[in-house]
Formats: structure tokens, sequence, C-alpha cells
């Protein structure tokens, strides 16, 4: 396999998913763009994994927006800042059909939520509605959700969410509008959904804003008896300071 892997290495070298610079088998990131893309390191809010000032002293701490509004999970990572580089592996992932971007992504979101991906969770991406999955033809956060179950070697159900209406974009509304969007959009799918009841479930997303989504998935895994709901987001939106 090692042979084989070298083999294809030579004639498909591994590239920079930004700027397509050569780069070292699963690297994902040629060094400067490495430095310039706003990964999550150090201080950051337990609840969605937003980045904060001062010194991680190993004290749970809450941003702003999470103190505000309760969620319905327990503990959130995210992998990077959706701004930048990081807006801009997000965006080519979701509308620019670059595939190339869920291993690396993956691998990044496993490093940010380590601590709560155990080997009993079970991996569950947001779903998309049917007639945007004919539109697309993917979920890209199912991609990442499947992406990091192989990463992290737990189980994974693609399928145990469904949106069963087709919420309008998030894109431009309020909090408030958000939230109203996907109230009663998302449940438990009929046969799959039975896979959460007692699971320590881990949600899956390309990029959190608001928390709605993740808010209503979260509620819908509840319902289906989940034990406890945690998520991780390759990015998170956050505000500028």
């Amino acid at each position: 396999m090692r042979v084989l892997q070298s083999a294809l290495s030579l004639i498909y070298p591994h590239q920079c998913v930004l700027c397509d610079t050569l780069v070292e088998l699963g690297s994902g990131l040629c060094g400067p763009c490495w430095r310039d893309t706003p990964f999550v390191a150090g201080l950051a809010c337990d609840i969605c994994g937003a980045p904060l000032m001062g010194e991680d002293d190993g004290h749970t701490v809450h941003c702003d927006d999470c103190m505000a509004l309760p969620r319905p999970w327990i503990r959130g990572r995210t992998a990077m800042v959706y701004r930048d580089k990081g807006r801009r592996m997000v965006l080519a992932l979701k509308h620019g059909d670059r595939q190339d971007i869920v291993r690396p992504a993956a691998r990044w979101m496993h490093r940010a939520a380590g601590d709560i991906v155990t080997p009993g969770s079970l991996i569950v991406p947001v779903p998309i509605h049917w007639l945007r999955m004919l539109k697309r033809r993917f979920n890209q956060s199912a991609l990442l959700a499947t992406a990091l179950a192989r990463e992290a070697r737990v189980q994974v159900s693609p399928r145990a969410l469904i949106r069963c209406r087709n919420t309008d974009r998030q894109d431009g509304k309020t909090p408030d509008e958000r939230f109203a969007n996907v109230q009663a959009a998302i449940r438990p799918h009929p046969k799959y959904g039975a896979l959460l009841e007692g699971r320590d479930v881990v949600l899956v997303d390309d990029v959190m804003t608001t928390g709605a989504t993740l808010a209503a998935c979260a509620e819908a895994c509840q319902a289906a008896g989940a034990a406890r709901v945690d998520t991780v987001t390759l990015a998170r939106v956050v505000k500028d300071t």
C-alpha cells in the first residue's frame, strides 16, 4: 500500500488546497497558506469554539453569544474562524465543488474536537433538503462528517436526521429570522433516527453563524433520545473586535 501511495504521489503530486503549491502527503496547506489561515488555538468558548482573548488556564469559559443564548448542546469546537482563507475554503467546498478540501478539513476538525469525539461517539451531519441535494449534488456537512468519523474511527450516520422542509437560505437574515427559518424543519429520520437513542452525538456542520441550524439539529437528537449532544464545525463566524 505504501509503495502504491508513493507511486501515485509521483503521478499525482499533492498540492495546497488554496494555492496549488506542492505539499507533503496529507498536509493540505503549504507553509505560507497555513500561517495565513485563521485556525483556532488557545483560549476558546467551550460551547461554540469561538476564540477568546486571554490565556488558557484550563478553566471552562464561554463567549458572550453563548452566555446570552442558551444552547441545546453541551460542548462545541471549531477548526478555524470564518474569515480570509478560512472563509475561502468553506465557500470553495460548499459552492465550488472542491471536495479535495474534505480530507484535510476533517483532520483539522479532529484536532480541534479530539476531546469530545470519543470511541462511543456517533457522528451526525446537519442535513439538507432533498431538493437542495438535487441541485448541489452533495451535502458538504455529510462529507465532512464521514471523513471525520473515518479519521476518529467512530460510527457515522449521515441519515439520522432529515430536513423535512426546504428552508430559505440563512444568508442575510437576522438571528431571530434564522431561528424562525429552521423551526420544526429538522427531525429524526423515521428509520435511521433510532440510532440516536442513548448515544453521545457529535453534530457536524461546515460553518456556525448564530447556531440556529445546529440548535434545531440538537433538539431533534434530544427528541430521539440522544444521551448528550456536542458539535464540531469547520469554521465559526465571529464578531469583529
